[in-house]
């Protein structure tokens, strides 16, 4: 569900964070229209209604996990989970994270990768939301739902900033609902 189909029709944060989000075409591999969120970060009043507006959903819904996927989920999961009073996990790439950890592998829209989590990160019961930057495919998604709903913790929703409504994903989600910002951007050469 777009933030504007559940009450933010006309607001005038979503059209600035829209308007941050820079197109690189051809990137990492030809033919991918990289959807480029870092200028959101070189403006602080635009970060911060990125920020808002997934703690305002998030704030009183008893979520005590906020997991974000290497590496533009942890642009936003930290600042959401203090905001909202929940730990915050990382979900990171094969490799990355010392100790014990689990893994998952999936595919993505140009290739195949694998997220891992500590096995002593969430706790069965948690109730968690995933954060990432953008939902096209629905692979590194489902693969995070799958990492936390193995230790026993419920993922009640995943949260995106763009969502690219074309490619599908929310399918490979069994069911969970996905809260997104922002449409993806065309690319304005």
């Amino acid at each position: 569900m777009f933030a504007e189909e559940n009450g933010l029709r006309g607001d005038p944060r979503l059209r600035e964070i829209f308007e941050a989000i820079r197109v690189v075409p051809h990137f990492p591999k030809p033919g991918i229209m990289f959807q480029d969120i870092t200028p959101l970060f070189t403006n602080p009043q635009v970060f911060k209604h990125t920020v808002d507006i997934f703690v305002e959903r998030y704030r009183d819904k008893g979520i005590s996990v906020v997991a974000g996927v290497e590496a533009r989920g942890f642009m936003f999961g930290p600042s959401i989970a203090l905001a909202i009073g929940a730990k915050f996990v990382p979900l990171r790439k094969r490799g990355k994270l010392p100790g014990e950890v689990i893994s998952e592998y999936y595919d993505l829209e140009y290739g195949k990768d694998c997220l891992e989590m500590h096995t002593d990160a969430v706790e069965k019961g948690d109730k968690a939301v995933v954060v990432d930057d953008l939902i096209a495919t629905g692979g590194t998604l489902s693969a995070a739902i799958k990492l936390i709903e193995r230790i026993g913790a419920e993922v009640v929703e995943c949260a995106c900033v763009i969502g690219v409504p074309a490619a599908m994903g929310q399918k490979r989600l069994n069911g969970r609902p996905v809260y997104m910002l922002v449409e993806p951007k065309d690319f304005q050469g």
